[in-house]
This record gives C-alpha cells, sequence and structure tokens, in this order.
C-alpha cells in the first residue's frame, strides 16, 4: 500500500481501510499467542500500513480545516 493511493481516497473509504488494518493486525497477535506459525515481518507491515492511512486521514481533515476556514 503506497501513500499515493491513500491520497486518493475520501476519507470515509480511508477509516475503513483502518478498521480493517486494525483487525488483520489484532488477527496476527491472535495467531502469534495460539502458537501457529506467523511470519514476523507481516507485524511490521501492518504497522506501517496503520500509520500510513492515519497520517493521510489527518492530512485531509487538516486541508478540510484550512479550506473551511478560508
Amino acid at each position: 500500500m503506497k501513500a499515493t493511493e491513500l491520497r486518493e481516497k475520501q476519507i470515509d473509504d480511508l477509516e475503513k481501510e483502518l478498521v480493517a488494518l486494525r483487525k488483520e493486525q489484532f488477527n496476527l497477535r491472535m495467531l502469534q499467542g495460539s502458537g501457529q506459525v506467523v511470519r514476523p515481518h507481516l507485524f511490521g507491515q501492518a504497522r506501517k500500513n496503520i500509520a500510513r492511512v492515519k497520517t493521510v486521514i489527518a492530512q485531509k481533515q487538516a486541508e478540510q480545516q484550512k479550506a473551511d476556514v478560508s
């Protein structure tokens, strides 16, 4: 997932994406806790994707507030 792809989406879509990523992260933690083999790099990917989505949401909200003030 790239930030350029995320910037093309609306805030509602980004929030849905964020929920899906958090569910994925939760499922990875549950797999790890149950002792099943999980590829460790997926934890980092999920965390970074969540951060990307949250960053783009914050940027879009700041743009909207700036536009509303003007």
